[in-house]
Parts: structure tokens; C-alpha cells; sequence
């Protein structure tokens, strides 16, 4: 069995917070159904794409493993339908703009009164209440007022947006904790609830180890690049070729490893020099010693630094970039990199499951088309007929 294979969920999501929730529950076996306007759908279909007309890669990443129904909720005959389904399911998850799914008449009380035990779980980028509450926001906006700007880059740089989008996914794997702890509880009280998370706090939680500084006497928290400065020497070393992406992290945190690590690299000189009797000493000589390990590094490959150090036991990281990733054999061996057939784009190569549960094997589908279950769902769960699914459809509620 699937660990979710008893929950129904109801997706009201768009772009990717809310998607990156629904997807990894999705993952972990649950049914998500998820419902979108009739004409054009979750706006992130064609968000990000090459190739007009078809879902984008953008959207495909998001929904695998999904049902799609079409249901126009601005009408009264869609809103009425919605509310049948909402008694056949455990979960509602939304993340429409503050106060939109209110205006629908589909808030938490009217949801909750026709079915007690739903979980209704809503991401904003401010949460429902707040000084901030009704602001709009997206990834990179939560991501500057969650602090994790402010801490990225180095002292001779602005703030920087991080890569990876934590505003909008971080924020989505906090809400699908939720989910599951709104669930648990459901298996004690026998009721639903409503939670919600803000775009905010999760930048704000994941930003929790960066703002230690603070805390010890550098106020406001620095930039300090890609430097431990208390653990030198770790830091980022470049690799041969020389291309933009030829680099490998290396961190030593205990004396072994830093024995290892010069050992490794062919200098044993370097364990006698006073510069580097003990920690202290080599943090203030960092410059000293970035030189003598980029030496090495710049004549081997990022690949080869990561498998020489890694098999000495210093902790070494190779910095993969997208294609590095889409070809990763460590990646493709544990399925977090898997290659599926969409109905139409063909051969897709795309991320898995980043969990794993021993007795829940994820096989990974992919992200639906635009009302594909329509006709399966809301025939099986509300005994509709295909000529009232023709009626729905002339009316263009469906």
C-alpha cells in the first residue's frame, strides 16, 4: 500500500507553493484532486515554457502524480458542485491571493460545516492576519522579508535571492507537515481544522542557523559568502577546467578531517607550520590556506576533488549544476531523478520523491492535462452521467 492511500485531497493551488504541498503528498500515495478553471487552468500550465500550447516544464515539475478536473467556481452552478465533493474528502488545500477564496464563498466555516473532519489548509505569502496580511506575495518576496536575502552573498555584495525557490517549496513542505499533523490529530479528536502557513515564517524558520550571528554580537546577521569563518579552511575551491560551474565545497570540522585533508592533497609540511597549528590559527590565515588547497584543486576536476576527498573522509561536495543533476548517477540510482512519458511532450526526465518510506514506494506519474478526470471524478464520487457532464460542459462549468 501507498502510506496515503486513504486520504482524498481537494487542490485549489497555483504556480508552485501550494503545488509543491499537494505534489509530495501526491507522492506519498494520497489522492489529490486537482481543480481548475475550465479555461486555461492552473496559471502555471503555461508559466515558464518553450514550447507555446503545451503544459509547461514549470507546471509538469509540480503535478506529477495529480488527477485534474475542471470546475468554473465564479458560478453558482460550479460552487454548488464543489460543495458535494467536499464531503468525500480529508484535505482542502488553497493559495489564492488574500481573501480570494472567501469572495467564492468557500472559507473555512462554510467548508467546515459541510464536512467537520476536513483539513483546510491555506499558504499565503503573509498568513490571514497581520499588519501584512492582505500584501500579495512570491517566492522572492518572501524570501527578502524572511531574512534570507539579507544573509546571502558576501560583505562586498547587496543582498542576494537564493537559487532555490525555499519562499515558495520551503513553504509548501511546511504546509504538507501540517497536513499530516492535522491528520494525526483528526485520528485522536475525530474533527478537521484549519491551519495555515505564511510565506514568511517558512523563509523565517529555514533562515534560523543563518541568523546565529546575531545572537553571538554581529548585528544585523552578515554576508559571509561561502566562508565558515570559524573553520577554515572551509570554503568553496575551484576545479579544472574553469568553467562557471567547476567548483567543490570542502568543510572540515574536527581535526582528523583537516589531517586527512592535507594529507590527501600532498602536505604534510602544512600539519608543522605554526600558521596552522590549531583552528584559531588557521582562521587567521584563511587566505593563506585557501592557496595552498585551490593549488590542488585547480588541477583536477570538480569530480574527481569530491571522490578524493569524500574516500578520505573529508566532507566534499561537487558543485552539480542542472544538466550535472539531470545526469547524476547517484541521483538516478535512488529515483530522485527518474525519465516518464507525458501524454504530450514525449520523454520527460524530471525530480522524484525526496522521501523515502520502506513499505511506500513512490512511482512517479505525470502532472495531468487539463481536466483529464473531470468525467472519472465526478461520475465516480457524484453520479454524474455523461450527458450531464454535457450539460456542465455547454454551460461551461466544466
Amino acid at each position: 500500500m501507498k502510506a496515503l492511500d486513504h486520504i482524498r485531497i481537494l487542490d485549489l493551488t497555483q504556480f508552485e507553493a501550494g503545488p509543491s504541498c499537494t505534489e509530495i503528498l501526491a507522492f506519498l500515495g494520497a489522492e489529490v484532486i486537482k481543480v481548475e478553471p475550465p479555461q486555461g487552468g492552473d496559471q502555471g500550465r503555461y508559466l515558464i515554457t518553450e514550447k507555446p500550447g503545451l503544459d509547461s516544464p514549470y507546471f509538469l515539475l509540480l503535478n506529477a502524480n495529480k488527477k485534474s478536473i475542471t470546475l468554473n467556481l465564479k458560478s453558482d452552478t460550479g460552487k454548488a458542485l464543489f460543495k458535494q465533493l467536499v464531503p468525500h474528502f480529508d484535505v482542502m488545500v488553497e493559495n489564492y491571493s488574500p481573501g480570494a477564496v472567501e469572495e467564492l464563498g468557500l472559507g473555512y466555516e462554510t467548508i467546515a460545516r459541510i464536512n467537520p473532519r476536513i483539513i483546510y489548509a491555506q499558504v499565503k505569502g503573509f498568513g490571514t492576519y497581520g499588519p501584512y496580511a492582505r500584501y500579495k506575495s512570491f517566492d522572492m518576496i518572501a524570501q527578502a522579508t524572511g531574512g534570507a536575502m539579507s544573509v546571502t552573498g558576501t560583505p562586498a555584495t547587496p543582498p542576494l535571492k537564493p537559487g532555490p525557490t525555499i519562499g515558495d517549496t520551503g513553504t509548501g513542505i511546511h504546509c504538507a507537515v501540517g497536513i499530516l499533523a492535522a491528520l494525526l490529530q483528526r485520528e485522536k479528536t475525530g474533527k478537521g481544522q484549519r491551519l495555515e502557513v505564511s510565506m514568511q515564517d517558512a523563509v523565517v524558520n529555514l533562515n534560523r542557523v543563518a541568523m546565529l550571528s546575531h545572537y553571538l554580537g554581529s548585528v544585523p546577521a552578515p554576508r559571509m559568502g561561502n566562508r565558515v569563518a570559524v573553520l577554515a579552511p572551509t570554503d568553496l575551491y575551484p576545479c579544472a577546467p574553469g568553467g562557471p560551474n567547476d567548483y567543490a565545497y570542502v568543510i572540515t570540522t574536527t581535526q582528523e578531517m583537516w589531517e586527512s585533508l592535507i594529507r590527501t592533497i600532498g602536505r604534510p609540511d602544512v600539519l608543522t607550520d605554526p600558521r596552522f597549528a590549531d583552528q584559531r590559527s588557521r582562521n587567521a590565515h584563511f587566505d593563506e590556506l585557501f592557496e595552498i588547497i585551490a593549488h590542488w584543486t585547480r588541477q583536477r576536476s570538480k569530480f574527481e576533488v569530491m571522490r578524493t576527498l569524500g574516500e578520505a573522509g573529508v566532507p566534499c561536495g561537487a558543485v552539480l549544476d542542472s544538466g550535472d543533476i539531470l545526469e547524476n548517477e547517484h541521483l538516478r540510482t535512488r529515483g530522485m531523478v527518474t525519465t516518464i512519458e507525458h501524454p504530450t511532450r514525449g520523454t520527460f526526465t524530471m525530480l522524484g520523491c525526496a522521501v523515502q518510506l520502506s513499505d511506500s514506494p513512490v512511482d512517479i506519474r505525470p502532472a495531468p492535462l487539463l481536466g483529464q478526470h473531470t468525467a472519472e471524478v465526478l461520475g465516480s464520487l457524484l453520479g454524474l452521467t455523461p450527458a450531464d457532464l454535457a450539460g456542465l460542459r455547454a454551460e461551461g462549468v466544466v
